[in-house]
């Protein structure tokens, strides 16, 4: 909703208990077991997960041996599933493994350093956060962090792995100012319905917003802000019980919040000659050295590969008028700074060791501890540009 003073933005994250994430940490988990054991390996691995059923498929090529189904399991343990009561429990999952290896079809453009599929990948940065990230994503990604926080230090102990939660973000003058709306849903036992067993106590509402909602929002939170927690009323079946999960259904929740347009292929599951993810981490890179830089207040750049061709098809850089310089001369830049073909990417953000099944919830983007997040290429930009 916008007006003529402002506009109202909402992005939303989920917690790794979601089922849809249970799938992308479960597809991650399996990709790091193989690069342990082989750095080159072509993997890329998709899992299904329903009541009581984990399958897990894909192409996976490499002469790494690893134990598929306990490797499954210990990422559902991490998780949290671990008792029949949250309606899914890691010791008693089925779990089917049809994995293939890749088509030679594919394999012979890549062996040579080609990019591993076709598409467009966009990296986003802006100066609304520390982090250079969209605040509405970056505030309910902090929030289901501390959702999941609580659960596992047994703050709250009747909270479940499964959870949502949803920010709303008013802007003025383009510039966020406070938070419109808070929406939280989290799993949870029976012990905290009240007397009719149709929703949850007023009691437990204001642990949720005292334990989780208040120390994360702060002051951002005011008097007039909207807040829903569990706003069905209950959510005790939750997790794999209540919905089915995928590898690569959660991108938006992966990337931007919305905020920029996303290519359209999924992360999780995929070693680094898949440019869906390769590419999209150095696209970030770019773009958020490049408005760290102080070239613009916020950034989008566009990479674009033709299957088992090394060199990008296009680079395209958008400044969206907040820039100091012309998304042209940019682009020429950061033909000349940055490695752009798959290998190089992969040499460059060291995409080749097992580091991935810790990207796989609560955002690929705006996490220090990421190498596609290092601003390293600051100066080097501002000397080229300076010429």
């Amino acid at each position: 909703m916008s007006n003529q003073n402002g506009y109202f933005f909402t992005s939303e994250s989920v917690t790794e208990g979601h089922p849809d994430k249970v799938c992308d940490i479960v597809s991650d988990t399996i990709l790091d077991a193989i690069l342990e054991q082989d750095p080159k390996a072509r993997v890329a691995c998709e899992t299904f997960i329903s009541k009581g059923l984990i399958i897990v498929g894909g192409e996976i090529t490499t002469a790494a041996k690893i134990n598929t189904r306990e490797t499954v399991k210990s990422a559902i343990k991490k998780i949290g599933y671990n008792r029949p009561s949250l309606g899914f429990d890691y010791n008693t999952c089925a779990i089917m493994d049809t994995i293939n290896t890749q088509s030679p079809d594919i394999a012979m453009g890549v062996d040579d350093g080609g990019a591993g599929d076709q598409g467009l990948m966009i990296g986003f940065a802006c100066k609304e956060t520390p982090e250079l990230m969209p605040l509405p994503i970056t505030l309910a990604h902090k929030l289901s962090i501390r959702l999941t926080q609580v659960r596992k230090k047994n703050v709250l102990p009747y909270l479940g792995p499964d959870g949502k939660t949803q920010i709303t973000v008013e802007y003025v003058n383009w510039k966020p100012k406070r938070i419109s709306a808070v929406v939280l849903s989290t799993q949870h036992t029976e012990m905290i319905l009240n007397k009719t067993g149709d929703h949850i106590t007023e009691k437990s509402k204001k642990e949720i917003f005292e334990a989780v909602i208040e120390p994360t929002l702060g002051k951002l939170v005011d008097k007039n802000t909207k807040v829903y927690i569990n706003p069905t009323g209950k959510f005790i079946i939750g997790g794999p019980a209540a919905d089915t999960g995928l590898t690569g259904r959660k991108i938006i929740v992966d990337t931007y919040g919305a905020m920029a347009a996303h290519g359209g292929g999924a992360f999780s599951g995929k070693d680094s000659t898949k440019v869906d993810r390769s590419a999209c981490y150095m696209a970030r890179h770019i773009a958020k050295n490049i408005v760290a830089a102080g070239f613009a207040q916020k950034c989008t750049v566009q990479l674009a590969y033709a299957i088992g061709i090394k060199d990008p098809v296009s680079v395209m850089v958008d400044t969206h008028a907040s820039g100091k310089v012309s998304g042209l001369k940019l682009e020429s830049i950061v033909k000349k700074i940055f490695p752009l073909t798959p290998k190089g990417i992969a040499e460059y953000l060291q995409l080749c060791k097992p580091i991935f099944a810790k990207t796989a919830a609560y955002g690929h983007f705006g996490r220090k501890e990421f190498t596609w997040e290092n601003l390293n290429k600051v100066e080097e930009l501002r000397k080229y540009v300076g010429e």
